[in-house]
Formats: C-alpha cells, sequence, structure tokens
C-alpha cells in the first residue's frame, strides 16, 4: 500500500471515529470537519511526508496526538542510545537520546520530493544521560547548511522551513569542541502546503523563534493543525481573555492556521491602552531579518454601533494600515524581510472611533536564513554514494559529503566553490576490499589514495582518463589483470602500483596492452608462415623431381597458371621469418 496512504489512514481515521463516537467532540470533531472541506490542505495531505523519529528508542508507538512515533534502530548505525535521568523526564519522546562519539559530523536521512516545502524539527534533552553534570555544545546542521549551535543544558526543539533542494533532507549534528559528544532527542519532517510563507524565496530557510497561540492552556499541534506545527501558550499580563463565539472559522488566509489556535484571543481591558508585541526569545542572530505573522479574529459578531479597529505600531511609531478582524474569518497581518535590533518593540493601539480595544489571536516569529547551499556537486555525490554502496567500512558517513565547509567526510578533500567539488579521496588504509565501483562521473579528483588495501579486480581504466587526476596510489592491494593503457598513456599522472602480486606489469605487456593480444598477434602470423613454406617446400621437392635445378641458385618460374616461388633457406631461417617474412617471400633470387 502507497506510504502517503497509509499516514492518511493512520492520522484521519481516529479523528473520524472520534467525530462519531462524541469522545473529544470539543477538539475533534470540528478538525475533521476543516480538514474534509478545505481543499487545499486535503489534497496537501493526500501527498505527504510525515515522518517522526523517537531518537535513541526502539519500536513504534503512537501518543495522545495520535502521531506515529518510530525508533531510530534501523535508520542509522551510528551512534549509542540512551535515557535520560528519572527527575529529567519531560515525555516519553524527549526521554530516550543517541549520542555520537565518532565520526564528527552524523546525520539522519529522510526521502522527501525535491522542490518540496518541508517543516523539520529537531529536539533535544541532555537530561544528564551519563551522570556527569556536563552538558555538550554542538553544531545542528540541515541539508549542508549551518543551522544553529545547540547548547544542551536547555531542553530545545528547533524547526526550520525551507524548499528541499534535492530528494532528502539531511539532519546532522557535530562535534564542536573535544569530549563534548552530540546528541539528539527527536526529528521530524512534515510536507507543506507550498502556499505556506510563500513571501520567502525558495532559496531561504524560515528559522523559528516562537510560536504563540493567545489565551490557549495547551500546545496545539497535529491533528489539530493538519501540518503539525507547535502552537504554544503565550504568557501575558494585564490582558483579557477572550473565547471565540464563531461554529467554524474561515482561514484560507496565505499561511493557514488551524481554527484551534483562533479560538482564543487576548484584548485589553479598554480602548486607552495598547497590547505590547512581545518577541520573545531569539534563538538566531539579530542580523538575520525576520519574519513576523500575526493573527486576528474577532470573537463576536458586533452591532453596527460597534467597532474594533487597531494598527501595528513599530517603536511607538505607527506601521501598519488599520486592522480590522472578521468574525468568522481570520486577517493575517505578516512582516517580510524586517532587520531588527535588539531594542525593536512592535504593539497594537486602537485607530479613531474603535470602540473595542485591540485584539491578538497567535503570532510567528521567524528569523531569516543565510542564501541555502544547493549542496555538493551532483556527480560527485553519485561517485561517493557508489564507493559507499560498494564498501561498507564508508557507510557510516552521511549527510552533504562537503558542507559545511569544516564539516566535510574525513577521507575527502572539497574546493571551495560555490556548488563544491570533490578534489581528493583519501581511502588510504581503510581495510576496503573487492573491486573499485564506478566513480568516473567525479572528474574534479586530482589525487586518489587507495594504498593498503584489499582491493581486488582489474584496475579500471576510467582511472587513467580522470582529466584532472595528478596522484594516484594504488599501491599494497590486491589487483589483477595488467595496468590500463590509460594510465601508461596519461603523461600527467604521477601513479604508483607497487605490491601488487597479481598484477602484470612489463612482464606481461607492452606499453600497457593486455598479454593475449600480443601473443595472438606473434603466433597467428608464424603459424601462417610456416604453413606456407611447408607448401613451398613439399612443390618445390616434386619441381626438383621433375626439372634439373640450375647449380648454386634458387629460381622463380611459371608451371601453368600458378606461380610457384622456390626458398632454399640457410642458418636461423625461422628467426629471419618471425622478424621479417614478407620481404623475403617477396624476393626473386638468394645466393646459396
Amino acid at each position: 500500500m502507497n506510504n502517503h496512504l497509509i499516514w492518511l489512514l493512520v492520522h484521519l481515521l481516529p479523528l473520524i471515529i472520534m467525530s462519531v463516537s462524541g469522545k473529544g467532540k470539543l477538539d475533534f470533531s470540528f478538525n475533521s470537519t476543516y480538514i474534509t472541506s478545505n481543499p487545499r490542505v486535503f489534497n496537501s495531505i493526500l501527498f505527504t511526508v510525515f515522518v517522526s523519529i523517537d531518537c535513541g528508542a526502539s519500536g513504534s508507538y503512537t501518543d495522545e496526538n495520535t502521531i506515529v512515533w518510530k525508533g531510530d534502530n534501523d535508520l542509522i548505525s551510528n551512534g549509542v542510545p540512551h535515557i535520560v535521568q528519572s527527575n529529567y523526564s519531560v515525555s516519553r519522546v524527549m526521554d530516550t537520546l543517541r549520542v555520537f562519539t565518532t565520526p564528527l559530523k552524523n546525520c539522519y536521512s529522510v526521502e522527501v520530493e525535491e522542490g518540496e516545502k518541508v517543516l523539520v524539527r529537531a529536539g533535544f534533552n541532555y537530561g544528564n544521560y551519563d551522570q556527569k553534570s556536563n552538558p555538550p555544545s554542538f553544531d545542528l546542521h540541515f541539508d549542508g547548511n549551518f543551522w544553529i549551535n545547540v547548547n544542551g543544558s536547555e531542553l530545545k526543539v528547533y524547526e526550520a522551513i525551507y524548499v528541499a533542494k534535492k530528494k532528502v533532507v539531511s539532519v546532522c549534528v557535530a562535534q564542536t569542541n573535544r569530549g563534548q559528544f552530540p546528541f539528539i532527542s527527536t526529528l521530524e519532517v512534515r510536507s507543506l502546503d507550498s502556499r505556506l510563507y510563500g513571501e520567502i524565496g525558495t532559496n531561504y530557510a524560515l528559522l523559528l523563534n516562537s510560536r504563540f497561540g493567545y489565551a490557549i492552556n495547551q500546545t496545539i499541534r497535529f491533528p489539530l493543525d493538519p501540518y503539525d506545527r507547535m502552537w504554544v501558550p503565550a504568557v501575558t499580563t494585564n490582558l483579557v481573555d477572550l473565547r471565540n463565539d464563531a461554529s467554524t472559522i474561515n482561514v484560507d488566509v496565505p499561511d493557514n492556521p488551524p481554527q484551534a489556535v483562533l479560538r482564543n484571543a487576548v484584548a485589553t481591558p479598554n480602548t486607552s491602552q495598547m497590547i505590547t508585541l512581545g518577541l520573545g526569545t531569539m534563538s538566531y542572530p539579530i542580523r538575520y531579518p525576520v519574519y513576523i505573522n500575526w493573527y486576528f479574529s474577532e470573537v463576536k459578531e458586533l452591532n453596527s454601533s460597534e467597532r474594533r479597529a487597531f494598527r501595528v505600531l513599530k517603536d511607538n511609531l505607527p506601521f501598519s494600515l488599520p486592522i480590522v478582524p472578521r468574525f468568522g474569518k481570520v486577517v493575517e497581518y505578516f512582516i517580510s524581510n524586517l532587520s531588527i535590533t535588539a531594542d525593536t518593540n512592535f504593539s497594537l493601539d486602537k485607530v479613531g472611533d474603535s470602540t473595542h480595544p485591540p485584539l491578538i489571536n497567535a503570532v510567528e516569529f521567524f528569523s531569516i536564513s543565510d542564501a541555502l547551499s544547493d549542496g555538493t556537486n551532483n556527480n560527485d555525490v553519485e561517485g561517493l554514494t557508489s564507493l559507499q554502496q560498494a564498501f561498507n567500512v564508508l557507510q557510516q558517513w552521511s549527510g552533504d559529503p562537503c558542507l559545511p565547509a569544516p564539516y566535510s567526510w574525513e577521507w575527502i578533500t572539497c574546493n571551495s566553490d560555490e556548488i563544491p567539488r570533490v578534489t581528493s579521496l583519501n581511502l588510504g588504509s581503510f581495510n576496503l576490499t573487492g573491486p573499485l565501483p564506478d566513480f568516473s562521473k567525479m572528474d574534479a579528483l586530482e589525487t586518489i589514495d587507495l594504498h593498503n588495501n584489499s582491493l581486488t579486480g582489474p584496475i579500471p581504466t576510467f582511472l587513467g582518463t580522470l582529466s584532472n587526476l595528478k596522484l594516484l596510489n594504488l599501491a599494497d592491494n590486491q589487483f589483477s589483470g595488467s595496468m590500463p593503457r590509460s594510465l601508461s598513456r596519461n603523461s600527467k599522472l604521477n601513479y604508483s602500483y607497487t605490491e601488487n602480486p597479481l598484477l602484470c606489469t612489463k612482464s606481461c605487456q607492452g606499453s600497457g596492452k593486455n598479454i593475449l593480444p600480443i601473443i595472438l598477434g606473434v603466433t597467428i602470423p608464424v603459424v601462417c608462415v610456416f604453413a606456407i613454406m611447408l607448401v613451398l617446400v613439399m612443390r618445390h621437392n616434386r619441381r626438383k623431381a621433375r626439372v634439373p635445378s640450375q647449380s648454386g641458385q634458387t629460381s622463380r618460374g611459371m608451371q601453368g597458371p600458378e606461380e610457384i616461388v622456390d626458398v632454399e633457406l640457410k642458418g636461423n631461417s625461422e628467426e629471419r621469418f618471425y622478424r621479417s617474412p614478407t620481404p623475403l617471400l617477396g624476393e626473386s633470387q638468394r645466393s646459396n
């Protein structure tokens, strides 16, 4: 069965059952209606990626949100699973973790559609698993891009939204300090509607700082939000909590917030006060521009004498046109690509003759990343993949091979091009066994070091045709056959093949040729010459029996229509025929 269909059944069936049974009616019945009545959401989840990995756990289970979590034992070969200390327990999914001691960078890979918009979320809970009370710090990457430096002393969840440039999303943790081992607790990947957060170009990621719902008392996520965004309760003071009277709320605005987060709002007690919009914690450097969404939905039907209107102020100066919330609908006001400082503040203030104070339902606050990398050159990725498939010892390396630059795989060297190329394979003494696969597309290679392994089979011809290759070390292996002509004829290439006892070199080849063509090229003419000589000798003898020969010379005459060649040889005739048979047979006379 199609994986997407399985996901749909697993995640939507509980909604239908709850709606029919009456259980959880307040939270679930409207959501199933929302999903099936909103073509935009329904179409997007039919072909979605919805992956939830409980790192360090084994098996699978379904949580209270009907999200199916899978352990990572079958997903990654590196790292050691651990459990947090009991007094650091948070939830089942956050109580396990996987810790990596080698290599420097370790990655999870999740298949997606190239060009698909995805939400990627990674969670971290050190939980004093090692009883050392010494949480590490380390780097977090996605798809070869630096994400953030993780401070292991805090329980944190990081989220990025972006368009996948390849068919795989990779999330990596990388060691930055000796003896401080990276870890990860959770990893989630979700498909998003391509129209969500469309004000940001496909070459940038939105890095979540905060996503708040006002006056909600618990985190809202799937299934209430079909995209599984996590809306956390906002902490407010001196504001009034409001409940939305609308039975349904039309949320068909660009970023499609869930109805559940719009059913509550906060407002000031009176029209003379403003709502201060705190930005929350800045997880990312202030140099990054920001993207902010504010969501507003009127909580009750106003009569003709009532009006609620307000505007956004930035640093106490008008920043937006008047905003008028709609009952049963949502108004979204967003700011894109705005540079702010640590002192920047936003607020909501009533305008004109508004009879009601400003209100707000929800907010999303992102930093906009630097331009995203396209990753290592595809030809090089393909070549490295073929090497990993051929040699199990190389499979512990994952993620983008070259990026970010300080964390390229330990056995390769990359250049600094915008789309980096692999220039060196450093695989000496790597315990490689078996034949070399085809990695001929890696045409930027300048050095290939394969010495001191147990490589077998013939030396591939393509090694001598790599246009940039300058140094090739094949010494101390078990290669067999002969040296390819492509190597011996490459005057720019410095290569070594010593200590390959099964490899034929000068003793079984000529100018790099395979010895079989040489043997055939020599043997066939010799056999033909001897056959011709035998025929000539027999004819010569018959002729001598009929016609007296002239003493001291051989003759060449005609008998009927056939030309007969008489040859009498002295000395080392076989060697003469071997060296130059044609002139001898073509001579008309020769002295005894």
